[in-house]
């Protein structure tokens, strides 16, 4: 009997081949997964750690604080120096100059002799008016002894009536001409006082115009002096129409509105004083009314027609909201400041600014006490870091006690070491 023998099929070289190179990718796969893995996850770390390493250190800033106070409703504008009182000498008659007792640019008060012109005209033509006035007076009165005996022969009916009235007409005559010699003499005295020119006025006299020596003459174009009066002086500004209300009503209450006078750049004071008044129409080229302030000008600071900044007082805000200007800022959406958080960070807040006065302007919407940033602006953003800046003082504070420990350290190495380094 034949033995039947079993055998197992073999496989084919191609089907083992095809199953090698499927586990051979299944595990190259799972390598480049675990490698892949890694390779993603130590980038990260290293980034992370990286920029840890170079994370920027917060800003230094030096901080301000809004606070509560006062501060003034202002209304500036230019304005130009003007005397009260200017007055240009003259001659009130003819003559030669013979004198002139001033000197130029001179302080002089009211009643000060200025010029002298030749009186010896005029004393002639008061001493012939004089006489004149003597001989008629001489005149006069025996006109009046005459009437005196005619009345008493018209009483005894020596004489006519018409003599009587003709001598009566006589002395009128002579009362007459009595009176035009008196006004001749007067007229002559005012001139020959004429003569000597005083100051009508205290001032400054200005640059000397004419010499002594020279012929005056009363229609003369050109004045002898200039004297323009300093103490007081006032100072003319214009300020628009819409500002009239608010004077009007504080003039109206008697209150006085103060004006101060700065100069070109509107950073020195030079003088303060008070509204006067102001003019009684408005500009309609410009839209603006004219205001005149008086300053007591005591030191002379004000020049006549110096230009100056005038600034006008109008109203007082009281216990507004101040911030200083150095820390407001502005962008298109308006002014803003950065607000100091407890995290040392800064937010960004917007304002309303309204009055500035100097260095300070009333602000709303913070509260007083607000702490804010007041520098480094050009790097400050929303929500970044920061860190205050040490104040002068706290400078000085540290650098005093390093030198302190320094010169410790010092004495405490001479104390330690000073025998061992002395020969004796």
């Amino acid at each position: 009997m034949a033995h039947l023998q079993f055998q197992h099929p073999k496989k084919s070289p191609v089907t083992n081949r095809q199953n090698f190179r499927a586990w051979t990718g299944m595990a190259m796969l799972v390598v480049l997964a675990v490698v892949g893995l890694s390779c993603s996850r130590k980038p990260t770390q290293a980034q992370a750690g990286k920029a840890k390493a170079f994370s920027a250190p917060p800003l230094m800033v030096a901080t301000a604080a809004a606070q509560k106070g006062d501060i003034g409703i202002y209304v500036n504008a230019l304005g130009v120096v003007t005397p009260r009182n200017t007055v240009s000498v003259k001659s009130r008659v003819d003559g030669q100059l013979v004198k002139v007792n001033y000197q130029e640019g001179q302080l002089i008060h009211a009643g000060d002799a200025l010029v002298e012109i030749d009186p010896a005209p005029y004393q002639a033509a008061l001493l012939q008016a004089e006489g004149q006035f003597a001989r008629d007076s001489a005149l006069l009165e025996n006109a009046h002894l005459d009437l005196d005996r005619y009345k008493e022969a018209f009483a005894k009916n020596a004489i006519p009536r018409q003599l009587l009235d003709t001598q009566l007409a006589t002395v009128h005559q002579y009362d007459g001409t009595v009176k035009l010699d008196q006004g001749q003499m007067d007229n002559a005295r005012v001139q020959l006082g004429y003569c000597s020119i005083t100051a009508p006025i205290s001032g400054r006299v200005g640059l000397r115009l004419v010499d002594a020596g020279n012929i005056v003459h009363a229609s003369d174009a050109n004045p002898l002096v200039v004297i323009t009066e300093l103490q007081p002086i006032a100072i003319i500004f214009s300020v628009a129409e819409d500002y009239l209300p608010q004077i009007q009503k504080q003039l109206l209450a008697g209150k006085k509105l103060t004006v101060d006078a700065f100069d070109r750049a509107q950073t020195r004071k030079i003088a303060a004083g008070v509204l006067e008044t102001l003019d009684n129409q408005i500009d309609t080229t410009t839209g603006t009314i004219r205001l005149k302030a008086i300053f007591a000008n005591e030191d002379g600071a004000l020049f006549p027609n110096q230009f100056v900044n005038a600034r006008l007082l109008v109203n007082t805000l009281h216990d507004a909201t101040l911030m200083p200007n150095a820390a407001i800022q502005r962008n298109a959406q308006g002014a803003f400041v950065y607000l100091l958080k407890p995290d040392q960070t800064v937010a960004m807040q917007s304002i309303t600014v309204g009055t500035t006065d100097g260095n300070v302007s009333a602000v709303e919407a913070i509260e007083p006490g607000v702490v804010v940033a007041a520098d480094n602006f050009s790097r400050l953003t929303d929500g970044a870091a920061v860190q205050l800046r040490p104040t002068a003082t706290n400078e000085m504070s540290r650098g005093t006690a390093s030198a302190t420990n320094r010169t410790e350290a010092v004495t405490g190495a001479t104390k330690k070491y000073g025998r061992k380094n002395n020969p004796q």
